[in-house]
């Protein structure tokens, strides 16, 4: 393209029709493997354990509720990562070296020297060298047993039962054991990983087991695996401004802007509602901007594609979709922010139609799905919404799901 010629404009029901295919959300677009899921969305949100397996659900051809658990715990052909923003994502062992080396690998250093420093300036008797150790017979320890809880290891190490006070004086005082800090360190290293949680799929309190195959294979170059990861991000989420892939990494800005050049990145101009100019922004995780801006798209990606048949669905807290972009309006109406988002910025259970969020949805404790509209899209949403809450209340079955990071919709649907 000549330095002269006009950029390549993309609307926003165009942004939509892309979502629709490649987020495996309309029909024709289902995929069959829940690690053909996690690659599609560059890795599923996995801050909360049933956001994983509800994220998958709504984008399986063939649900089969034991999928997930296969590729995490018996193929281990997905892994939970501490990574982009300091999130846990589950991504596919052939993404997670290029993961660690462009995100997680610095947030692990970060959680090192943070965790450190907690442990050796709250228990005046330990050091550098006697947190090693710790360390090590933790190691050798999870090793003998294959799998264990962190109060198995602390059976076989009494030293990670030992307490520190935090917010000594506060009505929030508590005595915090450094087993969690640990092995939470442990796992961003990847030298030990999640295992089969204590309880069903909704449970956050895992076992542990040995670290991961990835951890030993050969690092990329972290630029290098920033422009990978800044490709299949654009591919999957493009196009976008750059503060929106600023924003999802959680890079610099600079790193930013050299790794969607060294993927190649083209700008063009998104119309309706799509975001920011490069480099300017709200700072709000729940951000909406109208208007026309700058976006990038990887090369060869700026004709228009055919928008999908009709589609509805019901995407779970933290859905890595509606979790996708810093700035949602051509997407999310800014007016539904209070009711779906909690005051720290993470969304709640969403409803969408087309490529839009028009509602929110929550199970009731007898398990019925239930639901409310937002914005009126007519009948045929409304009997798509319904059948899709049908679906959703028998794949769940008797399990009871609430979301870790509560919002006021869910709350009052729930209640």
């Amino acid at each position: 393209m000549s330095p002269t010629a006009p950029r390549p404009r993309i609307d926003d029901a165009q942004r939509r029709a892309r979502l629709g295919h490649r987020h495996l959300l309309a029909d024709s677009a289902k995929a069959a493997t829940a690690e053909e899921t996690a690659d599609a969305l560059v890795g599923l949100h996995a801050t909360d354990a049933a956001t994983v397996h509800l994220s998958a659900r709504a984008r399986l051809a063939d649900p089969d509720p034991d999928a997930l658990d296969r590729a995490l715990y018996r193929d281990r052909t997905l892994v939970r990562m501490l990574c982009m923003r300091r999130t846990l994502f589950a991504v596919s062992t052939t993404l997670a070296p290029v993961v660690a080396a462009s995100t997680a690998g610095p947030i692990a250093a970060k959680e090192r020297r943070d965790m450190t420093t907690w442990i050796t300036q709250g228990l005046p008797d330990w050091d550098g060298r006697r947190l090693a150790e710790v360390e090590a017979r933790t190691l050798a320890a999870l090793e003998a047993r294959g799998e264990a809880t962190a109060a198995d290891l602390a059976a076989d190490v009494p030293e990670l039962r030992a307490t520190i006070v935090v917010s000594p004086g506060k009505p929030y005082e508590a005595a915090v054991a450094v087993s969690s800090r640990i092995l939470r360190t442990l796992a961003a290293e990847g030298r030990v990983r999640r295992s089969r949680p204590r309880g069903g799929w909704t449970s956050s309190s895992f076992r542990w087991s040995p670290g991961t195959a990835w951890a030993d294979l050969p690092a990329p170059d972290p630029a290098g695996a920033r422009a990978e990861l800044a490709r299949r991000w654009l591919a999957s989420y493009g196009p976008a401004p750059v503060e929106d892939l600023k924003w999802w990494t959680g890079w610099t800005l600079t790193d930013t802007r050299r790794a969607a050049a060294a993927a190649g990145a083209v700008e063009v101009d998104l119309a309706g509602g799509s975001g920011a100019e490069a480099g300017t922004g709200s700072g709000s995780d729940t951000g909406s901007r109208s208007g026309y801006g700058i976006g990038l798209a990887l090369p060869g990606d700026v004709d228009s594609v055919p928008e999908p048949a009709p589609w509805a669905a019901l995407l779970p807290s933290l859905d890595p979709t509606a979790m996708g972009w810093k700035h949602r309006d051509w997407y999310l109406d800014p007016e539904h922010i209070r009711p779906l988002f909690d005051r720290s910025g993470n969304i709640g259970p969403t409803v969408w139609w087309n490529g839009r969020v028009i509602g929110g949805w929550a199970q009731r404790p007898g398990g019925e799905v239930t639901w409310r509209l937002l914005t009126d899209a007519g009948r045929e949403a409304t009997a798509a919404v319904r059948a899709e809450a049908e679906r959703l209340t028998r794949w769940i079955g008797d399990v009871r799901v609430t979301p870790r990071f509560r919002t006021p919709l869910e709350r009052e649907l729930s209640a």
